[in-house]
């Protein structure tokens, strides 16, 4: 059975076998936090003919985006990035097209202690942080696009509200622009950038930048904190 969060459209693929009968009950949209509420109390509810009418899925219409294709997507549990984060380990997500700058870029957060995943394509990517805020991305602007100025992921993270994008450091690879270049990071709505020739050495880059941007915003959501806003 599908069901759909009235506030944010999203919808949840559940198996009929673990859904209560004959209760009310409820459960929380994983996108939005929206509390959907479900009444079994009716046979009606279940019956196949009303679970084929939600399961249809309407056909994609022209000018349909990567956006479109990733929101109107049901759950589904296996687009998780991780199956269970522990309270404490900091996350990344690794978008690299090259296996090689990849492999050292992985290393690097590894020895960072990041819980680290790693997608294949865009879609993958906005489908897996549809689900979970990372506390890293490591994106090159290249990544599942030939033209770097229309980057998904990118675009994906500039629309992002302040409340989620500020916990959440982007670092942008490239081999257009310099290491550490901040007017370019903030033209490309980043928090740093890391040119590809330096890539060997973008442990130390990543430890300095998130140095700064935590100094950065430590009495902002102290304040924020005090106030009971976060």
């Amino acid at each position: 059975m599908e069901v759909i969060c009235k506030q944010c459209q999203s919808k949840f693929k559940i198996p009929n076998e673990k859904i209560p009968k004959g209760r009310l009950f409820s459960l929380t949209c994983s996108k939005c936090n929206n509390k959907i509420s479900i009444d079994t109390r009716t046979d009606a509810f279940l019956s196949p003919q009303k679970t084929q009418a939600v399961s249809a899925k309407p056909k994609p219409g022209p000018g349909k985006t990567i956006f479109d294709e990733v929101v109107s997507g049901t759950y589904d549990a296996s687009e998780k990035p991780f199956d269970f984060a522990e309270e404490g380990i900091e996350t990344a997500l690794l978008c690299e097209p090259d296996p090689d700058i990849r492999a050292k870029i992985r290393m690097a957060l590894e020895k960072m202690e990041y819980n680290t995943t790693e997608p294949k394509s865009a879609v993958e990517a906005l489908k897996q942080m549809r689900f979970h805020v990372f506390d890293l991305v490591v994106l090159n602007e290249l990544f599942d696009t030939q033209n770097p100025d229309k980057n998904n992921v990118l675009k994906y993270m500039a629309q992002l509200t302040m409340d989620t994008r500020r916990n959440i450091f982007l670092a942008l690879v490239t081999n257009r622009f310099r290491t550490m270049d901040s007017m370019t990071a903030l033209n490309k709505n980043v928090n740093i950038i890391v040119n590809v020739n330096n890539v060997d050495e973008i442990q130390k880059i990543l430890k300095r930048g998130i140095a700064d941007h935590t100094e950065f915003y430590y009495v902002f959501k102290e304040s924020l904190a005090k106030n009971g806003n976060v």
